[in-house]
C-alpha cells in the first residue's frame, strides 16, 4: 500500500503556524515511507475564501520547502461537491442517515438540560428533506468506536454518547465531518495527519467511513499548539500568521526546525539539528501527547544562531530584501541613491553577529545611509545627562586631531577624554554612541564611527552639542 497523506486548509486567513507545523509532519511522514503528498485546499466556505489567501497558502510552503510541484494538488474541496451529494443520497436511502427538523430550543425544551445533545427525536419520523431540515448521521447504539491512533493509541469512545450528528444542511451542503470524509476517500488517503483538536471527530468520522464500506485512515493527532498562558494559539490574539515571521526576517530553515521541535525531540537533546536529521529521525510514535508551547522567544533565539551560521555573502543576500523594500516588506528610510553596498559589506560581518531577525538589519546600518541619524528618544534621555555636553566637546577636539581615522586610534582617543574625567569608557562612549548612531545599542562604536568618515562624524557630534 502506498502511503497517502494530505493537508487540507481552508483559504480564509492568513496561514497558521500550526498549519505549517501539520504541513512538515504530513511531508516527513510521506516521504519516509516513499509516498505521496496531497494539498486539497477545502475552500467550500464562499463568503471567506479569497483568491489571495490560496495564494499565500501556497507561497508559505513554498517558503519552508514543500513547493509547487514536489507533491499532488492542489485539489479544490468545491470540486468534489458531486461526491459529496451523492454520499448525502446513498446514507440517506440505505437508512443510515435521517432528516431533522429540531430547533436547538426543541432539545432544550424536551430534555430540560441546555448542555444535553441531540436526543434523537426524529430518528423514526420519517422525514424527508425540505426546507428547515438537516441531515443527521445514525450513530449506534451499542458498542464502541476505537480509533487506531498512531500518537495516541486506541483511544475508546462509547458509541451510546455520540448523538446523531448532522452531515448535512437543508440545502443538501455537507458539514465539514462529511466533506472531509468524502474528500479523503476520493484522494485515497490512508493516513491522517493532524492537531488533536479534531480527535473529538474522529469517531464520528471513523463511523461514516465504515458506513459507506471503506476502511478508515491511519490518524495520528498532534499535540495542540499553546501560547505562554497555555491558551491554544489564536488569530485573534496571538502572533500565528507565517507570513509574518517571513516577513520579519526568520530564516526558512530556523522556523521549520523549531516548527518541528513542537511535541518532538531529535537524539541525544539536540535541538538545533539539520534538517536532514530531523527526516531521518522524526518518528509520529514518539510525538508527546502535551501541548506544545510556542516560545516565539526561543525562537528569536534560534534564529540568531541560524543567521550566525550563514556566511557573510548569504548573509548579504538575505538581507537585501529589507536593504531596498518588497510588496510585503516596507522600504528602508533612506533614499535608494544613498545606500553604499561597499560600505555595507564592510559592516554586514559585525552585524550578523548582533540581529536575531534580518528585518532589524535596518536600524543598525541606518544611520549610514542617512543625512542624520534617527534618534531614539529614550537612548538620547538616558545618555545626554550632566556631564554629555562636556564629553561631547571634548571628543570633537580628540578626533579632529587624530591623523589616523581608524577603529583603534579613535578607542584610544575616546578612552584619554574619559580618563580625563575618571570615567570608564562605556560611560564616556554612551553620548557619542548616540549623537553618532542615534541608539544606545548597535554595532561596535568604533568600526562604525570608521566607516562614516571624519567629516560626518564629527558633524554628529557638533549637532548633537548644539542640541543640549
Amino acid at each position: 500500500m502506498t502511503v497517502r497523506v494530505r493537508f487540507a486548509p481552508s483559504p480564509t486567513g492568513m496561514f497558521h503556524v500550526g498549519g505549517a507545523r501539520t504541513a512538515l509532519q504530513n511531508w516527513i511522514y510521506a516521504k519516509q515511507h516513499d509516498g505521496v503528498f496531497v494539498l486539497r485546499i477545502e475552500d467550500t466556505d464562499a463568503a471567506r475564501n479569497r483568491p489571495e489567501w490560496t495564494e499565500g497558502i501556497l507561497q508559505a510552503l513554498d517558503w519552508i520547502g514543500i513547493e509547487r510541484g514536489t507533491y499532488e494538488g492542489p485539489y479544490y474541496q468545491s470540486s468534489y461537491a458531486p461526491d459529496h451529494a451523492a454520499a448525502v443520497t446513498r446514507l440517506y436511502g440505505e437508512g443510515k442517515a435521517y432528516y431533522c427538523d429540531c430547533k436547538r430550543e426543541d432539545v432544550i425544551a424536551r430534555t430540560g438540560n441546555q448542555h444535553t445533545g441531540y436526543d434523537g427525536f426524529c430518528r423514526e419520523r420519517g422525514l424527508g428533506p425540505g426546507e428547515g431540515r438537516a441531515l443527521r448521521f445514525r450513530t449506534p447504539d451499542e458498542g464502541e468506536t476505537v480509533v487506531v491512533d498512531l500518537v495516541r493509541g486506541k483511544p475508546t469512545f462509547e458509541n451510546k454518547l455520540l448523538e446523531d450528528f448532522v452531515i448535512a444542511r437543508s440545502d443538501g451542503s455537507p458539514l465539514f465531518l462529511l466533506a472531509n470524509v468524502i474528500d479523503d476517500m476520493t484522494m485515497g488517503i490512508n493516513h491522517v495527519i493532524r492537531a488533536e483538536e479534531h480527535l473529538p471527530n474522529t469517531p464520528k468520522q471513523q463511523l461514516l467511513w465504515e458506513a459507506l464500506g471503506q476502511t478508515p485512515p491511519v490518524w495520528a493527532h498532534v499535540p495542540v499548539i499553546v501560547n505562554e498562558k497555555r491558551q491554544k494559539l489564536s488569530k485573534r490574539r496571538d502572533k500565528v500568521a507565517l507570513e509574518s515571521y517571513r516577513d520579519e526576517g526568520y530564516l526558512a530553515a530556523a522556523m521549520k526546525n523549531y516548527l518541528m521541535l513542537l511535541g518532538w525531540a531529535p537524539s541525544d537533546d539536540r535541538e538545533i539539528v539539520p534538517w536532514q536529521v530531523i527526516e531521518e529521525e522524526f518518528r509520529l510514535e514518539e510525538v508527546n501527547h502535551a501541548s506544545a508551547f510556542f516560545d516565539i522567544k526561543k525562537l528569536r533565539a534560534f534564529n540568531g544562531d541560524y543567521i550566525r551560521a550563514l556566511s557573510v555573502e548569504e548573509f548579504i543576500q538575505l538581507t537585501t530584501p529589507w536593504l531596498s523594500g518588497t510588496d510585503t516588506i516596507p522600504a528602508p528610510p533612506w533614499s535608494p541613491s544613498a545606500f553604499d553596498a561597499e560600505v555595507f559589506t564592510t559592516v554586514a560581518p559585525l552585524a550578523q553577529t548582533r540581529i536575531a531577525v534580518l528585518s532589524e538589519i535596518v536600524e543598525y546600518v541606518d544611520f549610514l545611509f542617512l543625512d542624520e541619524p534617527a534618534i531614539d528618544e529614550a537612548s538620547w534621555a538616558k545618555a545626554m545627562k550632566e556631564g554629555a555636553a562636556g564629553i561631547l566637546d571634548a571628543t570633537v577636539d580628540a578626533f579632529e586631531a587624530l591623523e589616523e581615522w581608524a577603529a583603534e586610534p579613535l578607542k584610544g582617543a575616546l578612552e584619554a577624554v574619559g580618563l580625563a574625567r575618571e570615567l570608564k569608557l562605556g560611560k564616556t562612549q554612551a553620548p557619542v554612541r548616540v549623537a553618532v548612531t542615534g541608539r544606545s545599542v548597535g554595532l561596535p562604536l568604533f568600526e562604525s564611527i570608521e566607516v562614516l568618515g571624519k567629516e560626518r562624524t564629527l558633524a554628529r557630534l557638533r549637532a548633537a552639542r548644539a542640541r543640549l
